[in-house]
């Protein structure tokens, strides 16, 4: 199923994309390239997540005259979905280096396949707040439904997903649950296996990105 099936989500296409994938998904890649390429990719979908913000404006004194300058008008929380989403939180922080870090903290029952909350901290302002949530991978959606749901009873309003690949069944689980959040991912894979993993996918973004496979 392709992102055009959703008109919550926005697929990335960039010749930068495609080749760091081809890393990211190569299973003979170092722990360092894939860092590398991840953080690459990330720089670009943080840049398109954040392309909504609204702008106040100011007068500035440059060397020559007077004009306008601007500034960001929102208040912008990331929250990562640890541990794996802290490896695309660090490149949203480039653009928004003033921002505020929630974490959420999810682990995967390897029996149900199914999240497992074990911690939470979300900074004060939420409300107002551009949250975005960052996971790298879109599987089942469990674990981003869980994240949306909490953050949505602390008061969140303004809500982005931002995943590095995604599978269909994810997009269909924050279709129905969440139909106001916009996804934005870098690509949309083919489905999921048996045991809940994207396919082709990349096996496990937290175990490759930390080098504890």
């Amino acid at each position: 199923m392709a992102s055009e099936d959703y008109d919550h989500v926005t697929l990335i296409e960039h010749p930068v994309i495609h080749r760091d994938l081809t890393i990211l998904r190569d299973v003979n890649t170092s722990t360092a390239d894939f860092r590398m390429a991840l953080k690459r990719i990330a720089v670009i979908l943080a840049y398109h997540a954040l392309k909504e913000l609204p702008l106040k404006s100011f007068r500035v004194q440059t060397p020559i005259e007077e004009t306008t300058g601007y500034d960001i008008d929102q208040e912008v929380i990331v929250v990562p979905i640890l541990r794996a989403g802290l490896g695309l939180s660090d490149a949203l922080l480039q653009f928004i280096p003033d921002a505020k870090v929630g974490h959420v903290g999810m682990e995967r029952d390897e029996r149900t396949h199914q999240p497992v909350d074990y911690y939470s901290n979300i900074p004060e302002g939420v409300e107002e707040a551009m949250v975005l949530v960052v996971d790298p991978m879109l599987a089942t959606g469990g674990s981003a439904d869980d994240a949306l749901s909490f953050l949505k009873k602390q008061g969140a309003q303004h809500l982005r997903f931002i995943s590095l690949i995604s599978a269909p069944e994810g997009l269909e689980k924050l279709r129905q649950k969440h139909p106001d959040v916009h996804t934005i991912t870098a690509a949309v894979d083919e489905k999921l296996n048996d045991d809940a993993f994207i396919v082709p996918g990349l096996g496990d973004a937290g175990d490759r990105y930390f080098g504890t496979t």
